[in-house]
């Protein structure tokens, strides 16, 4: 959560009703099909990205989470989202100098942050500091996301070999229950620490799906990035952690007789729609999970889907602890972010249904803009720009299997 507990009430309070219909504006689509529509979304991203830019003192550029006034600091999660959608839209100086922001704010002991403020204050809670008692639990996992990505477009091998001991002491401190090597969020605490950061509203505990998920893709990452380096000893032990922390995740979280996985194995032990879906575009989700996922998706979709967007829970529940309102933002507002990860999900049970689920977003986009989540009228902060660029991947990735 990037406002405080008073700030994300007064966000409530000030969400824009859109009522105008996309047949009154007398709108035509600029786009004839789904390839289209994805390459429409390519470069509305890209032009999002340019403009949300910041100017420091200093003249470095950062990338706040929207287009205008609103969370006014430079933050790690939303950064890799934008990269892991549109890379292209940066220059190598931005790439390497933003990288070096987030490096640079690195704790001794290697713990990440949640956001850095525009003077170059390091924040590693969420709420600018307020929430929970520890560092986010997805802090290290976003670093690697960010390094991973940045390297990947610089190709630079310097670089590689610069970042990568920060890297192993960014994930060293993730905290983790000893025998799965999930992530774990500590019960028997009132508020440890805020887990994933699209749920930081939301008090889980125990072992934690969506940061476990993160981490398996970061030793992934850091897989690739070790052997690039040529330390094969260090990507093969990296390897070796992401397939225990997969198998560990497939066995603990998962819920056979719902067809999903689950959020924590401690409170809000709830089904998952985000991470559900993450999973199985991930490759964590064994074939008969992501079967039994997909069918979910298709069985429910009316209750967990809303113009592309998607919600975090099944339709008609909330969390069982949790800051915001029913309804709103994190508990029950439907977000553009998990889309990409949801239509590959989708397309093991129904491809057409996946198809359209991307063309309702777009032309949803094309009428109200990328909002941060909406539900019904209300809708918020309508140039997000991860809304943008987050559900990139995964559409590209389903537009390739339907070749």
């Amino acid at each position: 959560m990037r406002l405080a507990p008073l700030g994300l009430v007064i966000a409530v309070l000030a969400t824009v009703r859109a009522s105008v219909s996309f047949a009154e504006q007398g709108r035509e689509l600029p786009w004839r099909d789904v390839s289209e529509a994805v390459t429409w979304l390519e470069s509305q991203a890209r032009s999002l990205v340019r403009e949300c830019r910041r100017t420091l003192p200093d003249g470095r550029a950062v990338f706040p989470p929207q287009v205008g006034i609103g969370y006014e600091a430079f933050w790690l999660r939303d950064y890799a989202y934008v990269l892991e959608g549109a890379a292209d839209a940066f220059t190598e100086d931005e790439l390497r100098n933003c990288l070096a922001i987030f490096l640079n704010a690195q704790a001794p002991d290697g713990t990440c942050v949640d956001c850095v403020t525009f003077d170059g204050k390091p924040i590693f809670k969420p709420g600018m500091g307020t929430m929970g008692e520890n560092p986010v639990a997805d802090g290290s996992q976003f670093l690697v996301d960010v390094a991973y990505h940045t390297w990947k477009r610089i190709k630079d091998p310097e670089l590689l070999r610069e970042i990568l001991p920060r890297l192993e002491k960014a994930l060293a401190v993730v905290p983790r229950e000893p025998s799965s090597g999930l992530v774990w969020i500590d019960p028997a605490k009132e508020w440890d620490r805020c887990p994933y950061g699209f749920t930081d509203t939301v008090v889980k505990k125990g072992a934690v799906l969506f940061c476990s998920l993160l981490l398996y893709q970061g030793y992934q990452q850091m897989a690739e990035m070790e052997s690039a380096a040529g330390n094969s000893e260090k990507a093969t032990g990296y390897a070796r952690e992401a397939a225990r922390l997969a198998e560990a995740i497939r066995t603990t979280l998962w819920d056979e007789k719902i067809g999903l996985f689950l959020a924590a194995t401690h409170q809000c032990g709830q089904p998952d729609i985000w991470g559900s879906a993450f999973a199985v575009y991930l490759g964590v989700a064994s074939p008969g999970q992501r079967r039994k996922t997909g069918a979910y998706f298709r069985n429910h979709y009316s209750e967990i889907v809303q113009k592309g967007k998607i919600r975090h829970l099944p339709g008609g529940s909330y969390w069982e602890v949790c800051k915001a309102p029913p309804e709103t933002y994190q508990n029950g507002g439907y977000w553009p972010v998990p889309a990409g990860w949801f239509v590959v999900a989708l397309a093991e049970a129904d491809p057409p249904l996946a198809e359209k689920t991307i063309l309702d977003l777009a032309a949803d986009c094309h009428q109200r803009g990328f909002v941060e989540w909406a539900n019904g009228e209300v809708v918020r902060l309508p140039k997000y720009v991860a809304s943008a660029t987050a559900p990139l991947p995964g559409f590209r990735q389903f537009l390739k299997t339907r070749k």
